[in-house]
């Protein structure tokens, strides 16, 4: 169970079923207290079969034995007390529907093409990714000693069938400098100055708040909504959810400032740690002369580099402002593998940007400065990229593969590990699986187990 099968069944999940509706629920089996949904093996298969496997009982069995198997790690998880923060599944949601909302254009299309508020679908989703990232987090734990030495990769490498090798399709390594413009007191004076007029509007004049978080709100997910989120303790940041539990039913707040910008917030109703209210968010907006003086850092960054004036490796310290990349050499990691380098598919989920850039590039060269925009944290910046690596489409090998098969001897290793404690694990648990299944032939004994 890697992260990027996670991301991949969220992603593909919301677009062939979420979208549709049409998937018929029955449970198929449990683990525990825990059950597998006939939709969660469809949505696998689905996705499956989007990738090119051709689907038959066999690797139906399959993918239920994989669902099996991080039932059981949830539970374990349970037991084990393991925790993952509130804010861990916010900030894991958000990331997905950032690449959602890349994909379908903006938030409104994202929202209008499933008929659902921004925080609608988080709800919707909320338990089902805790879940996950519990069962992650237990199986981390079961192999976090996990280590394999360069005699085993080899060992691994010498034991793969010859006409099972894989092939490798073009991998690109990305390198970036970015420049975001810097927001001044000025830029947060006006944002903070446009909410205090829209507060006396609504406070003093009568004016909707609907109304006036429909017109003026920044907020992509509630503004069109008229500013409304229904939430509960822990899923909004800590500066917003003290305004809500201090109001009363009714009561507008004053304004607050969060990372995000500024906010003014009414209380609806509140029910315990639940709660629905009403949100406008300013946020400050740099000037263009700020853009024009990144731009001109970049286009000086560029004219040194062209030159040799400086080395990639400084140019990176001296002229990048991006958290991310900025210590680490400007390297671009891909998020959906949490590798350094991407393939064509990534690519054009993520930034389609930077292949345009470089496809006639070679590696060392760099891109002119270009506007830029952080579809994560919707920040625009100029950025220069660097065509860090390209792998031409080959048969794997030790020489150029050695960190890609080191990874494959890895997850052998962790595979066999997570195997041995489910063996361990299954006696003693509380399994059922449907009748449809009972034929399955699973790699443990799922069926012969208590029930």
């Amino acid at each position: 169970m890697t992260k990027n099968i996670f991301f991949l069944a969220f992603i593909f999940y919301f677009v062939q079923v979420f979208g549709q509706g049409k998937v018929i629920n029955k449970v198929i089996a449990q683990v525990g207290d825990n059950v597998v949904l006939l939709s969660d093996l469809e949505v696998q298969k689905l996705q499956a079969t989007s990738e090119g496997t051709e689907m038959n009982f066999s690797k139906e069995c399959a993918i239920l034995e994989q669902l099996l198997i991080e039932e059981l790690l949830l539970n374990q998880a349970i037991l084990d007390s393991l925790v993952v923060t509130d804010q861990s599944v916010d900030a894991e949601m958000e990331n997905r529907l950032r690449i959602l909302e890349s994909k379908m254009g903006s938030r409104q299309k994202l929202e209008d093409f499933y008929g659902k508020s921004t925080t609608e679908i988080k709800q919707e989703f909320r338990v089902q990714i805790k879940n996950k990232m519990l069962a992650q987090e237990m199986e981390q734990k079961l192999v976090s000693d996990l280590t394999v030495t360069p005699k085993e990769v080899a060992a691994f490498y010498g034991g793969i069938p010859k006409d099972s090798v894989p092939y490798i399709n073009m991998k690109l390594g990305f390198q970036q400098i970015v420049n975001y413009p810097v927001i001044t007191k000025a830029d947060k004076k006006r944002a903070y100055d446009a909410l205090v007029e829209i507060r006396n509007e609504i406070v003093v004049n009568g004016k909707s708040f609907e109304t006036m978080a429909r017109i003026h709100s920044m907020d992509p997910g509630s503004g069109p909504q008229g500013g409304r989120i229904e939430a509960k303790r822990g899923m909004m940041v800590p500066q917003f959810e003290s305004t809500v539990f201090s109001l009363k039913i009714g009561e507008i707040s004053e304004i607050i400032e969060t990372i995000y910008g500024y906010h003014i917030i009414k209380l609806i109703s509140r029910k315990g740690d639940d709660y629905v209210c009403l949100h406008i968010l300013i946020m400050p907006e740099f000037s263009p002369e700020a853009v024009n003086l990144s731009a001109m850092k970049m286009d000086s960054c560029y004219a040194m580099l062209k030159e040799n004036k400086i080395t990639w490796d400084d140019a990176v310290l001296r002229f990048s402002n991006d958290e991310l990349t900025k210590q680490n050499r400007g390297v671009i990691t891909n998020p959906i593998t949490g590798e350094p380098t991407w393939d064509m598919e990534d690519l054009n989920e993520v930034d389609q940007q930077i292949y345009l850039l470089t496809d006639a590039m070679e590696k060392g060269d760099v891109s002119r400065p270009a506007l830029y925009v952080d579809i994560y944290e919707r920040k625009q910046g100029v950025r220069i990229v660097r065509l860090m690596e390209r792998y031409d489409p080959h048969v794997a090998n030790l020489k150029d593969d050695y960190a890609l098969i080191k990874r494959a001897a890895e997850n052998d290793k962790r595979q066999k590990i997570v195997t041995n404690w489910v063996n361990s694990k299954i006696q003693n648990a509380f399994i059922r699986v449907d009748d449809d299944y009972l034929n399955c032939d699973f790699n443990s004994n799922w069926v012969n187990t208590k029930n």
